[in-house]
């Protein structure tokens, strides 16, 4: 590699908002190229089921806007990974349409790569048959019904997608669902440098100013040469430490010395970091080992009912003391009126209760005591049949407004907070694949489509 090359890594995930002040002060360090992602799981399986995007696109253009003048003023490329939150082909083309608005607004001429992730169900189908399907952990089924239930499959591209893109010229790269290690890491690929110092640069650039201590106060670059990164903490607050930089291993990964990509594998236990001053740090020592076999991860999800939820808030001393007792009891009589009153069985609805302000994201792990003034209860109903639905939401209803302790002589009045109390969430989705596919070529499960404005 002739001279290092700087990543520049704005936001952890586009359309979170953008500090304009610090990303000024990013663009005097001269990046090669300004890359991000803009998708996740993180937020379910609703986004990829239905194939949009959890981003406003006013958000986005306003981002976009800002991306794109500072491309054209430095001359480098725009890489934009897992376009439209879930990476779907919808998700590449609406902010293949914000760039093409932004460019006719800007006079600006520019080469936009579009790479697509979705993939052909019978395409999955026949890989599975010629057993290139593989789990991961933890194991979960897959046949061809499985498969066939998907509203929307994408396979997950590594950087060599990426690296055809930037080949014909593209000055902005939009690509499907991708690895955020690999948007960030495409680049310096391309360009000579050794993948070990490359894969952990963007390991550690993924979330942004995340792998500083001062995550609000920062964007980060990462300076990639032969012998290693040095990562760069950007803006007049931001500090990043060896501690900071190192724990960004752990980050979604279950073990901190080792990150498994598509076609190669990450080692970073002989590597060493070292601050070279408060916003610097040096990382050399990270190598990347070639995989035998080249495999994409494959996401789907399907429908899995009709769903819809009812809030309830509950208060008094005796019923917040009480209140499992109480949950309990509710949930007991109300499974017993649904098989009575609606012939429906237990195998044919599901009903979850959560008791929002009382352990409701740990459950027993919580270890915070303290006894809450009111707790909010959200029943949630799932049924194959949205009519099915409505039929449990409707009888809950005075229940969760009037039901009484076992011992309770008297109807309490438990509070609804909006009317109606109940919400319609229509498709409910969940996530049906959790495997890989072996490829031989990293480019064949990808569509590219390359535009030039103006042109």
């Amino acid at each position: 590699m002739k001279k290092s090359i700087k990543v520049l890594a704005p936001t952890g995930g586009m359309g979170s908002g953008l500090r304009q002040d610090i990303f000024q002060q990013a663009l005097l360090e001269k990046p090669d190229v300004i890359a991000m992602d803009a998708g996740s799981t993180d937020s379910g399986p609703y986004y990829l089921g239905t194939g949009k995007s959890k981003s406003s696109a006013i958000v986005l253009k306003a981002e976009l806007q800002t991306y794109m003048r500072a491309r054209a003023e430095l001359g480098v490329p725009l890489v934009i990974g897992s376009c439209g939150t879930c990476g779907s082909d919808a998700g590449v083309d609406l902010v293949r349409g914000l760039c093409l608005e932004i460019a006719a607004e800007l006079q600006q001429t520019v080469k936009i790569a579009a790479i697509y992730s979705e993939q052909n169900t019978a395409t999955v189908i026949q890989a599975l048959a010629d057993g290139r399907i593989l789990p991961l952990n933890p194991v979960r089924p897959i046949d061809q019904a499985h498969i066939e239930r998907c509203s929307r499959i994408v396979a997950v591209m590594g950087v060599e997608p990426f690296i055809h893109a930037l080949e014909q010229g593209a000055d902005i790269v939009l690509a499907g669902r991708a690895t955020d290690t690999a948007v960030l890491a495409c680049f310096p690929i391309l360009h000579g440098a050794p993948a070990g110092p490359a894969w952990h640069a963007g390991k550690t650039l993924e979330c942004g100013p995340q792998c500083t201590t001062t995550p609000t106060e920062a964007m980060v670059i990462a300076e990639i040469d032969d012998d290693g990164f040095t990562l760069i903490a950007v803006g007049d607050q931001a500090r990043a430490t060896p501690h900071s930089v190192m724990a960004h291993m752990l980050y979604e990964n279950s073990n901190p010395n080792v990150l498994v990509e598509p076609g190669g594998v990450l080692n970073v236990e002989a590597a060493r970091y070292h601050a070279i001053d408060e916003k610097r740090v040096r990382v050399e020592g990270s190598l990347w080992t070639t995989s035998e076999d080249y495999t994409v991860k494959l996401e789907g999800a399907a429908v899995v009912g009709y769903q819809s939820v009812l809030l309830s808030l509950v208060r008094g001393p005796a019923y917040i003391a009480r209140f499992d007792e109480w949950l309990a009891s509710l949930d007991q009589v109300m499974r017993k009126r649904i098989e009575k009153n609606l012939d429906i069985g237990p195998a044919d609805y599901d009903l979850q209760f959560r008791a929002i302000g009382k352990n409701s994201a740990l459950g027993d792990l919580e270890s915070q005591v303290g006894q809450p003034v009111e707790i909010g209860v959200l029943a949630i109903v799932t049924t194959p049949q949205a009519s099915r639905t409505q039929d449990i939401i409707a009888l809950l209803n005075p229940y969760l407004l009037h039901f009484p302790l076992p011992d309770d002589k008297e109807l309490p009045s438990h509070a609804f907070p909006l009317s109606p109390p109940s919400m319609d969430r229509g498709p409910a989705y969940e996530f049906m694949l959790n495997h890989v596919m072996v490829i031989e070529d990293p480019l064949a499960p990808f569509r590219f489509d390359i535009t030039t404005t103006g042109a």
